[in-house]
């Protein structure tokens, strides 16, 4: 399968990420191994995680999703050099653990480390914002922890065009390791937070973008269509807000052009970032080998310029 290159990283990552946020929350243990065997055994090799996830299910901790995988890599035969795992740190652990201070960076990754059942963490992110902590701070604790062999790479998550230039413009004058890769939010119906400065900062600086909530929550799949089809699901009101306008011009473009196609929605929807200035490849969930087959799918899908047009303006 075609691979392509993390902005100025030495990693080459699949078209699709796996998202693994699913895991310990909408995907029991058993339904992870399956989902994570399928997506590898496609030619796939990225998964991303977090150390909060799924700290926001009741009875779950944080760190789940990190344990699963870490159980998978050890049973799995996968060899570790052939799996790219991607973790963040900064969200809100309980007991003051959060932020992006050095000494609990320090810390975070150890805890991540041992529930991944790693020595080491390919791309390590910077999950949100600290104006607490100045960006030289969290760089020379990513600095140290490289020069350990802990971590591969560094990056960011959730940073706009001002703070993520502020953040290179520090590494640059410190002489420490810069954030090479960015994790934002987009996706056909959240496009202005990243297409625009944040964007050309990217491209410009060679910044690798893997994009998550690249299906909307499950919107941009097409099977929530009415608020009636969002109640009791995870992320109801996460999901009913799509539903304006705006949504229902995207979703009869998606329609339009899987039909056209003879694609799903999902595959569609993935496509079309696949094709979208500065991103590298998109975040993308699923929690039954079914979903599963729509992400190892679109990285099949080449879109039109005609189809890429259509959908670019139903998302204005």
């Amino acid at each position: 399968m075609e691979t392509r290159k993390l902005g100025r990283t030495d990693l080459f990552v699949a078209p699709i990420v796996f998202g693994g946020n699913v895991f310990g929350w909408t995907a029991d243990e058993k339904t992870s191994y399956a989902l994570l065997d399928a997506f590898f055994g496609a030619g796939f090799n990225t998964i991303d995680t977090a150390d909060v996830y799924s700290r926001w299910v009741p009875g779950n901790k944080g760190g789940d999703s990190e344990e699963i995988i870490g159980k998978w890599l050890k049973q799995s035969g996968v060899d570790r050099d052939k799996a790219i795992i991607i973790t963040k740190v900064g969200s809100d652990m309980g007991s003051d653990k959060k932020g992006l201070k050095a000494n609990y960076i320090l810390q975070a990754v150890e805890a991540s480390l041992k529930r991944l059942q790693t020595d080491y963490i390919d791309l390590y992110l910077s999950h949100w914002p600290d104006p607490e902590t100045p960006h030289e701070e969290s760089l020379a604790a990513y600095a140290k922890l490289k020069e350990q062999g802990k971590i591969r790479h560094v990056g960011c998550s959730n940073l706009n065009a001002e703070q993520l230039q502020a953040s290179l413009d520090a590494a640059a004058k410190a002489g420490l390791p810069r954030y090479d890769v960015l994790q934002p939010e987009y996706n056909l119906y959240a496009r202005d937070s990243f297409e625009g400065p944040l964007a050309d900062l990217c491209v410009r600086q060679d910044i690798g973008v893997i994009t998550y909530f690249s299906l909307a929550a499950g919107f941009l799949t097409g099977k929530y269509r009415t608020k009636a089809d969002t109640e009791g699901r995870a992320r109801e009101n996460r999901v009913a807000a799509y539903l304006d306008d705006k949504g229902l011009h995207i979703l009869a473009a998606l329609d339009k052009v899987s039909a056209e196609t003879g694609s799903k929605p999902a595959e569609v929807a993935l496509a079309w970032l696949l094709r979208k200035r500065g991103v590298t490849a998109p975040i993308a969930s699923a929690t039954s080998l079914s979903q599963l087959d729509a992400l190892i799918n679109s990285a099949k899908l080449t879109l039109s310029d005609e189809a890429m047009a259509l959908l670019d303006k139903a998302g204005e």
